[in-house]
């Protein structure tokens, strides 16, 4: 059986056999890591080829001008070194973002939950790393040995 997984430096879409450790896979197109320990970038078309994946992906909806959002950057980068492995981190421009308006984001910086492409929580405001880590785990319900910090 294959899992798909959705390359962070070219966005190419590659098969891993099940049960392979991703940390040790390599992009077909341009032989970059396929783990991800830091947020990126994404447009909505990148957004809606990790959603077409299987398990979580974090999205922090921001503004350049949004002064919350600036502040939120460093701790959504903490927090996804944390949760390396277990969640893929992505940022997302409300002012490019034409997927940002249709699920309703009216309030930035806003967190997004998504688990297998449906979105399972949502937040809004400047958080903490640690308070973030736990609110992902929590809904996640992440199993304790990977909830070590």
């Amino acid at each position: 059986m294959l899992k798909q997984s959705v390359c962070p430096s070219c966005g190419a879409v590659n098969r891993i056999a099940a049960g392979r450790d991703v940390s040790a896979a390599k992009c077909g197109r341009c032989a970059n890591s396929l783990e991800l320990d830091h947020p990126i970038e994404v447009d909505d078309e990148a957004l809606a080829n990790h959603l077409k994946q299987e398990g979580a992906v974090l999205v922090d909806v921001w503004a350049e001008w949004c002064g919350p959002c600036r502040a939120m950057a460093p701790n959504f980068a903490a927090a996804a070194k944390v949760l390396r492995g277990q969640v893929r981190s992505l940022k997302l421009n409300a002012d490019k973002s034409a997927t940002a308006r249709h699920i309703g984001v009216s309030s930035i910086p806003a967190l997004l939950l998504f688990r297998d492409g449906r979105m399972i929580a949502r937040t809004a405001g400047l958080i903490r790393p640690d308070a973030l880590v736990e609110w992902v785990r929590r809904h996640l319900g992440t199993p304790a040995e990977f909830q070590r910090t």
